[in-house]
């Protein structure tokens, strides 16, 4: 039996949104646990699909014990702050001391956090813990599969594993994966050999699914590496949205012997380089898509709109109108649009009460450029409370707290239906609308605010899947970014313009 040190930081920073993470955001998680320090960590945790309950779970099966220093998460924004970073992170490394000597440290991290101050947020917070332990005790880290790896990470962690599902219904299985590797490292007493390659083109959100071309094939191939090779590989796809150095794609991976290990990754790097022109995905504008699911969308097989560029999973507040406004003007039958994050309308709609009709001024509040505040009259045909349990293959088991939360008729067009919900948070389960009386399956159109992580819970219902740009400030095509920072020679989207 060895004593692991367990912990976890997530944030994914888009450093062109509109707000950043305070410690605040990060006590109300986003739909995740609220930051927790110590032993508390655990039952925060337990039974949802989180990097950190995967590990802790299979660390027990493995009869190691474990010491809890801190697990914190917020939804996508701008930067961290450097008060919320500090606090979280000088909470996790007290409590690491305050554990004495342990043998090994898992981390769940993000692995595209920037703050105020770091522009590399878990290099960061990796150099801290190993500042603490030494480097005797091994550190693993579990990442998000949009990770933008550093060299950083690479040289203070002892391994890395990344999800390989988009939308992430793999997240428990990688912790699990992360704390077999580290039970390896601990029993044989040997560090594992690692590669590690970073590609020179971005792609956007939309295109890094895995269950669509190419990266259901990428990652299949993946994992045939793996089998062939002996080792565990990585492939992040990254989040093209952060404005530093070493944002973007990368390849790695960890063996206990370094020249096949170095095979593998190379093969992969080369794999992932040659589906450049794969990642290219067609993007509709609102009034075209709405068109077109007017058009197909019936009961029992809606089509899912997805609302890519104000997707609050990359940095978006979830409040801008322009999908919503496409719906109204083309009167729209049985269409759903969620959620739409505006605290001050769901607090109206409670006020006025059910059953009754109000002027609603909807969403505009993050003044993004091209988006305003849609005002008209509705009706006030739900309210709920946003405490309820998802259910969906990628979100089941968190438990909501979303404020309140209301369901809105149009009166213009009445085959139209907002839902709305006082606390960000992308619309990836089919409970977050069942709470208001929803059931999605029975709309025609149902317009979603996030880019890929529905497609786990919706896609099965849906007639097809339309991808569409309206306002946002998570920008499906990386090259409209005004990037400063990112290392030149990159592309900025797939066979796409460089970076100079």
């Amino acid at each position: 039996m060895s004593r692991i040190a367990v912990g976890g930081f997530q944030h994914e920073t888009n450093t062109f949104a509109p707000s950043k993470a305070t410690y605040a955001m990060f006590e109300q998680g986003g739909g995740w646990p609220g930051a927790q320090y110590g032993e508390p960590i655990f039952s925060a945790v337990e039974g949802a699909n989180i990097p950190a309950a995967g590990a802790i779970q299979a660390l027990r099966a493995l009869g190691h014990s474990m010491v809890g220093t801190a697990w914190a998460s917020a939804s996508p924004s701008a930067h961290v702050t450097t008060e919320a970073f500090e606090k979280i992170l000088n909470g996790l490394i007290q409590n690491l001391k305050d554990a004495g000597r342990v043998d090994g440290v898992y981390l769940d991290l993000h692995g595209a956090m920037v703050t105020e101050e770091f522009e590399d947020g878990e290099g960061e917070i990796l150099r801290r813990v190993r500042e603490v332990v030494g480097s005797r005790v091994p550190i693993v880290a579990s990442l998000d599969l949009h990770a933008n790896v550093t060299r950083a990470m690479v040289a203070q962690a002892d391994a890395m594993v990344a999800y390989r599902t988009y939308p992430h219904v793999d997240m428990a299985d990688t912790g699990a994966r992360a704390a077999r590797l580290l039970d390896q490292m601990l029993k044989t007493g040997q560090r594992p050999a690692g590669g590690f390659h970073t590609l020179d083109y971005l792609t956007g959100l939309s295109s890094q699914c895995s269950f669509i071309e190419p990266c259901r094939s990428l990652y299949a191939e993946l994992a045939g590496l793996e089998t062939k090779h002996n080792c565990v590989l990585s492939f992040a796809p990254g989040f093209p949205m952060a404005d530093f150095e070493e944002c973007g794609m990368s390849v790695f991976g960890h063996g206990f012997d370094e020249k096949s290990t170095r095979s593998a990754v190379e093969q992969l790097r080369q794999i992932v380089a040659d589906a450049e022109k794969d990642f290219v995905l067609e993007l509709h504008a609102a009034g075209d898509a709405v068109r077109r699911a007017k058009a197909r969308g019936e009961p029992g097989k809606p089509v899912v709109l997805a609302d890519t560029q104000d997707n609050p999973g990359a940095g978006g507040n979830g409040d801008t109108t322009g999908l919503l406004k496409a719906l109204i003007q083309q009167n729209a039958r049985d269409a759903v649009l969620g959620l739409l994050i505006d605290a001050p309308s769901a607090q109206r709609a409670h006020d006025i009460g059910k059953g009754v009709n109000g002027v609603f001024t909807l969403g505009g509040l993050s003044k993004i450029p091209g988006d305003a505040p849609f005002s008209g009259e509705f009706t006030v045909e739900a309210l709920a409370d946003g405490k309820f349990t998802c259910t969906g293959p990628m979100f089941k088991g968190f438990r909501m707290t979303l404020g309140n939360m209301a369901l809105l008729r149009s009166k213009a067009a009445p085959g139209v239906r907002v839902v709305l919900a006082s606390r960000k948070c992308q619309a990836a389960d089919q409970e977050m609308f069942r709470h208001v009386g929803i059931e999605p399956r029975r709309c025609r159109v149902v317009a979603l605010k996030s880019s890929v992580h529905f497609r786990a819970d919706f896609e099965p219902i849906a007639k097809e899947v339309l991808v569409v740009k309206a306002p946002g400030p998570a920008l499906a095509d990386p090259a409209e970014f005004p990037w400063k920072k990112l290392r030149k020679g990159v592309r900025l989207h797939p066979l796409g313009p460089v970076h100079a």
